[in-house]
């Protein structure tokens, strides 16, 4: 098992149980207790959790994991999903995108299409974030005019929040938001772990008007802890194909577009 994947586990497990010893470790992910000793030190010295004598215990960071740790978590559905959403993009549009790993591949998909970057407009597209890394990716694309909010940078998802992002978004008016969500329910909306994340992608729905969702198989049916809006102001959802058809008629009654891909 690669390190990264290892890595991805040990945190996963943390999240989940708060605590974890070096043996217990070492027989889920099949590797010795010495490699999962060296791996909780590495992960230790990057604060990501508190070593202990026979193994680790969660720090205040280990509830989320940092997007850097997310990227191998269904790729390749995250990939298909991405790609989808970039599609229904029209040239000339003025686009949100939050942050998170799914919402990182829309700005590549982006970046990626021909048509944008043969585009005789001025700027093809026109993307507004919230999200350090997207911005830092699409800096360099010149067919891409790149707004991005204020607010104090979270690490774990190197997304900007806090009240000084609501200074830019309530001053324009987007074509489309494009969000990741970590959980999205007919009778929830769509959620997110973090209160703050959540504030700025409520402001974004509130200035587009097209709501895509883009959300793997795993968050649908899905409430967590911090509401972005409710599913009627959910135009379309792109999921993949191991998205539960019971789940994806409720979306459909609900007025919403399914997309699996």
């Amino acid at each position: 098992m690669p390190r990264h994947e290892r890595w991805n586990a040990l945190l996963e497990a943390l999240a989940r149980d708060g605590q974890l010893g070096v043996e217990q470790a070492a027989a889920e992910l099949g590797v010795s207790t010495a490699t999962i000793r060296r791996d909780l030190d590495e992960l230790a010295e990057q604060r990501m959790l508190t070593r202990t004598r026979g193994g680790a215990v969660l720090t205040s960071v280990s509830y989320d994991l940092p997007l850097r740790y997310k990227t191998a978590r269904h790729a390749q559905e995250k990939l298909r999903i991405a790609r989808a959403a970039a599609e229904l993009i029209d040239i000339g549009s003025v686009v949100a995108l939050n942050g998170g790993t799914t919402s990182t591949e829309v700005a590549r998909s982006l970046a990626e299409r021909d048509d944008l970057a043969d585009s005789s407009a001025s700027p093809a597209v026109t993307i507004v974030t919230n999200a350090l890394n997207i911005a830092n990716e699409l800096a360099v694309r010149p067919h891409i005019k790149i707004v991005v909010t204020g607010g104090v940078a979270r690490p774990q998802s190197y997304e900007l929040v806090g009240p000084l992002t609501s200074g830019l978004l309530d001053l324009i008016t987007l074509d489309a938001a494009v969000i990741g969500v970590d959980g999205i329910d007919v009778r929830y909306g769509a959620t997110a772990h973090n209160e703050s994340e959540a504030g700025v992608n409520t402001l974004m729905v509130g200035r587009a008007r097209r709501v895509i969702v883009v959300a793997d198989s795993s968050k649908l049916g899905v409430g967590t802890f911090a509401r972005i809006c409710s599913i009627d102001k959910v135009d379309v959802l792109i999921t993949d194909q191991a998205a539960d058809p019971e789940i994806c008629a409720e979306f459909v009654s609900a007025g919403v577009q399914v997309h699996r891909v």
